[in-house]
């Protein structure tokens, strides 16, 4: 085998791509481990490989004294003298050991791990100085295995790995497809995985628009914002930097050619391109399309956004569990609450308000008890708990919570009396004052605590 070490060498370093001389100081490196093991680890042992005999051999350096105490390290003058007539006292003497191959199965054996060791740092390095500029970047390449759910990619020269969690929902694969993937990381390890790739980041949607539209590869056209739920649906912010030039047409294509060839790419996932806007309450607008809005109220400090909608473009506007609204929402970085124009005009009043601000009462909750007729913390507080149990479908106790967080928001009046007290005026014992004017000669005026009242 060890004839053909040159032959393993020059193939290696052109498969591979690994500079030969890396290779050769591997392989001297294993051999003179595999050689300090077997012959001690005091010893002074140098490999060096012979490119004319395409073999390792071995040296070890002594030191010349007159008497020997540790063989490992010194020599005596006169087996020095046979070796080098002008040898002296004191001088470090190289001599050749025995070659690389008699050193033994379990030597070799422990030299090869350290080759392939080796091999695999300098593969490493490779592979990191030939992708770490293309980290960023969309690249193509065969399904080669699978391994525990994730996917081993082969992209020539190397292999990089698609982990389950970045691969695309319901979509399945066969060992030779083809498969285009973004180049999420570029690792420089030898055990773990490399290069990292991902079909789900937002990053993997932006690059297959930078290549489908010319305008966004040229800086004219940006995206701004990416919102995904991989394999369903997505939206996209675009923005123009010149005036003439739609970025939501300049996306779409001709007749939707350009958008199509990104839904195609991600098996049907459907993508919402809509204009980006610095007005958070335009942006929103366009970000709910195709649902209408009829009115925006911006919290800059919470960053919220109300959102009320015509009742029957609401459920258009939360979209299908919610995902519509929910997408919008990451793409704006703001919190939005879509509220029906009924809805919204019953939320303003001062009543229904009251309601919501009662403590674990929601807003649905709110609703129900509104259209019951109970349309006031105050009310609420007033109320029996078993009808409020009866119209949340809840337990008593649970009632009897919402009745006194009520109380704590407007508490009602102790009783019917007391109220009573608060608006007459107070009872007197007197007879009311006779109106102005002298009263009639031949009916004298009652006596005070006389009824008034005649037989």
């Amino acid at each position: 085998m060890i004839s053909e070490l040159k032959r393993i060498i020059d193939q290696i370093s052109r498969d591979k791509g690994i500079n030969r001389d890396l290779l050769i100081e591997a392989i001297e490196e294993a051999v003179m481990s595999a050689a300090k093991k077997k012959y001690g680890h005091r010893r002074e042992i140098e490999a060096r490989y012979n490119d004319d005999l395409g073999e390792i051999e071995l040296f070890q350096f002594r030191t010349v004294v007159e008497e020997v105490e540790d063989e490992q390290t010194e020599i005596s003058l006169a087996e020095a003298k046979a070796l080098d007539p002008e040898v002296e006292m004191g001088d470090e003497l190289g001599s050749k050991m025995v070659s690389a191959a008699e050193l033994g199965r379990i030597a070799a054996q422990s030299a090869k791990q350290v080759i392939i060791q080796k091999m695999k740092e300098a593969e490493s390095d490779v592979v990191f100085d030939m992708f770490k500029e293309r980290k960023g970047d969309i690249v193509n390449g065969i399904v080669q295995r699978f391994e525990r759910g994730n996917i081993i990619v082969n992209l020539g020269r190397t292999d990089a790995i698609l982990p389950s969690r970045e691969q695309m929902p319901r979509k399945s694969y066969r060992q030779g497809d083809r498969i285009r993937a973004y180049l999420l990381d570029v690792r420089q390890s030898s055990k773990d995985p490399q290069l990292i790739l991902s079909r789900t980041c937002n990053e993997f949607l932006t690059k297959l628009f930078a290549l489908e539209v010319p305008e966004i590869a040229e800086g004219i056209v940006k995206i701004m914002g990416v919102a995904r739920e991989p394999g369903s649906r997505a939206k996209i912010a675009v923005s123009s930097s010149e005036s003439d030039v739609d970025p939501v047409g300049a996306c779409v294509g001709m007749k939707g050619s350009r958008v199509q060839n990104v839904v195609q790419e991600l098996q049907g996932e459907k993508i919402d391109i809509v204009p980006w806007s610095p007005d958070p309450a335009r942006y929103v607008s366009n970000a709910l399309s195709p649902a209408q809005v009829s009115m925006v109220v911006v919290d800059e400090e919470n960053n919220t956004l109300l959102v009320v909608v015509p009742d029957d473009q609401l459920s258009l506007a939360i979209g299908r569990q919610g995902q519509n609204v929910r997408l919008a929402s990451t793409l704006l970085g703001w919190r939005i609450d879509v509220k029906s124009e009924a809805r919204y005009a019953r939320s303003i009043e001062d009543g229904f308000q009251s309601l919501l601000d009662v403590a674990g009462l929601t807003e649905k909750q709110a609703e129900k008890l509104y259209d019951s007729g109970i349309a006031a913390a105050t009310e609420l507080a007033a109320a029996a708990p078993a009808e409020i149990a009866e119209i949340l479908g809840l337990e008593e106790a649970e009632a009897e919570a919402l009745i006194k967080a009520a109380g704590a928001v407007a508490p009602p009046p102790e009783n019917a009396e007391e109220e009573e007290e608060a608006v007459a005026p107070p009872a007197t014992n007197s007879a009311p004052e006779p109106e102005a004017g002298p009263a009639p000669a031949d009916e004298p005026a009652p006596d005070e605590g006389d009824s008034g009242e005649r037989s």
